[in-house]
């Protein structure tokens, strides 16, 4: 009878040689460094490159900063990283705190800190007419299409918020019945965004957002030489192009199918700020912290458009069709007819 020590003793063998063959390095990573990480794996999580979360984190290092690691505080890029990953997944908040073992209140904390540290920054690089002179800014608007002298693209959009308590939550209801913030801004032929008016309630028409806004002021002031271009529901000002309600074959329809091709530069603007922010397609906070917000993520839309990082995957934003205005200004008109008759 053989013993069955020596017939298993080969098995047992060639079992260590294919582990050997086979074994696989472990690579302990440290969880207290977010950026220990593949590059595509941070563009997935963040939608930043490496080199583009290390230029937000210095960036905002000197204004989030802990002083001390008490408590194990968070360093500055873990709270830049959390942020981030808000911004680009708008997940709940007790979803990253199990995901990183913190606590609700601990994640809701950092991603404060970071909104608020950019809004310092909204000047630097949020800037009308752009950080490019405005003669090239007007020559590359109108390598688009023709149009010519214009400075900047202009529309409104929604950002959805739930339902605010007290009196005031009817304000927020747009025409659509979701409750909302309506946000306007301006961009650029390289969809940079170069004005941000982010504090009206839902309810509000974008005509009013404009008339009211501090742009509009300037404008009327005289302080750039220039033009803008919108839609149907702008008032049409000797500054402000808008289309002809019914536009004559020929000219005027030469005029607004360039005014529209140049002015998809907003349309697609929304586009990629959406797409790169998912947290702006519902943001469960209050108002105020809803405006602080999407001017952060304008701020990091632009440094991610000057650092020129990855578009993500962008989807068409629908044509929002508002009640047209139908009270021109005499001298938009007669500013729009000269267009017409010069260029067109």
């Amino acid at each position: 009878m053989s013993c069955p020590f020596l017939r298993q003793q080969p098995v047992a063998e060639g079992a260590r040689i294919i582990r050997r063959a086979f074994r696989i390095n472990c690579v302990l990573r440290d969880r207290q460094d977010p950026l220990a990480q593949r590059n595509t794996i941070l563009f997935e999580r963040y939608l930043f490159s490496h080199e583009g979360v290390i230029y937000i984190i210095n960036l905002l290092e000197p204004h989030i900063k802990c002083l001390t690691r008490r408590s194990l505080a968070l360093t500055t890029a873990q709270t830049v990283c959390i942020a981030l990953r808000f911004f680009a997944s708008g997940t709940f908040l007790y979803t990253f705190g199990d995901a990183e073992n913190l606590v609700k209140s601990a994640v809701c904390r950092a991603i404060r800190k970071v909104y608020l540290a950019l809004k310092h920054f909204l000047g630097v690089f949020v800037e009308f007419p752009s950080h490019l002179t405005p003669q090239v800014v007007k020559q590359n608007l109108f390598a688009i299409a023709g149009f010519p002298n214009v400075i900047g693209a202009i529309d409104c959009t929604h950002i959805p918020i739930k339902a605010p308590p007290g009196s005031n939550g009817g304000d927020f209801v747009n025409r659509k019945g979701v409750h909302s913030v309506n946000v306007q801004m301006v961009c650029d032929s390289m969809c940079h965004i170069t004005n941000v008016e982010a504090k009206w309630p839902g309810s509000v028409h974008d005509s009013r957002i404009f008339r009211e806004s501090h742009l509009c002021t300037l404008f009327e002031r005289g302080d750039y030489d220039g033009i803008l271009l919108g839609d149907r529901g702008y008032t049409c000002r000797q500054y402000f192009m808008t289309p002809f309600p019914d536009p004559n074959p020929g000219s005027q329809t030469r005029y607004s199918a360039a005014l529209a091709r140049t002015r998809a530069r907003i349309e697609m603007t929304f586009g990629q700020l959406k797409g790169r922010f998912q947290c702006l397609k519902s943001l469960r906070v209050a108002p105020d912290k809803t405006c602080d917000i999407i001017v952060a993520c304008a701020v990091l839309h632009n440094i991610a458009t000057i650092r020129k990082e990855r578009t993500p995957v962008v989807e068409v934003q629908p044509d929002d069709h508002l009640q047209p205005v139908h009270l021109d200004q005499p001298s938009g008109r007669a500013a729009r007819d000269r267009s017409v008759e010069h260029h067109f």
